[in-house]
Order: C-alpha cells, then structure tokens, then sequence
C-alpha cells in the first residue's frame, strides 16, 4: 500500500455514525489487514492537542481488507459544529501506515 485515499465525512451531533472502508492492494485486490491494527482520530486542525478516537474495528475475516470507523450518539452530540480533519492509520509491528485521510463536516441539527 502506498496510495493515501481521501474521503470526506459528514457527522450529524446526536446521531450514530459508522463508516466502512475497504483496502486494495497494488493488484486491485483486497488489502489483507491480518495482524494490523487501526487507529482513527478527527481534530479541528492538524495540530490540534484535542482529538475524538474514533471506534475502530477489522471485520473479520481480515483477508477482505475493510475497516469500520464509528461514534456512538453521544460521541458524536460532544463534537463542535464545523470543518475538521481525520485520518486512518494501520499498524503492524510497530510500523505505522496512513490509509485514508480528509475532511469532516460536523452538522448541528436544528430542530431539538
């Protein structure tokens, strides 16, 4: 894998989110995430000390190459209205790989 993929979300506050993203190899085919694990945050900027962890999970089997991102309704109900950033990183002994990145739209609903 070298190829970084963007994908832009947009997370209502109060509501669940989930998020499934799949993995190609060099060949098309589907990455194998066997051994990795995965790490997500979403950040108001790149430098920003404060981060929200995504919930991270490998759907077995792994050989498929998908990874789920989620936030749970009053995960999401604590974000901040506005753009951020986030991005997904794969690990495997030690050795860390940024997958996907982009942005994040936060939408405040309007009626309560």
């Amino acid at each position: 894998m070298a190829a970084v993929y963007t994908s832009n979300l947009v997370i209502n506050t109060g509501s669940s989110f989930s998020q499934t993203f799949t993995l190609e190899g060099n060949d098309d085919s589907a990455f194998d995430l066997t051994g990795y694990s995965v790490t997500s945050q979403i950040r108001k900027w790149r430098g920003s000390t404060t981060a929200t962890d995504f919930t991270t999970a490998i759907p077995s089997p792994a050989s498929q190459g998908k990874i789920l991102l989620s936030l749970t309704p009053a995960e999401t109900a604590t974000l901040t209205p506005g753009r951020h950033v986030y991005d997904v990183v794969i690990t495997l002994n030690e050795t860390k790989e940024l997958v996907v990145e982009g942005s994040v739209l936060i939408r405040e609903g309007v009626t309560r």
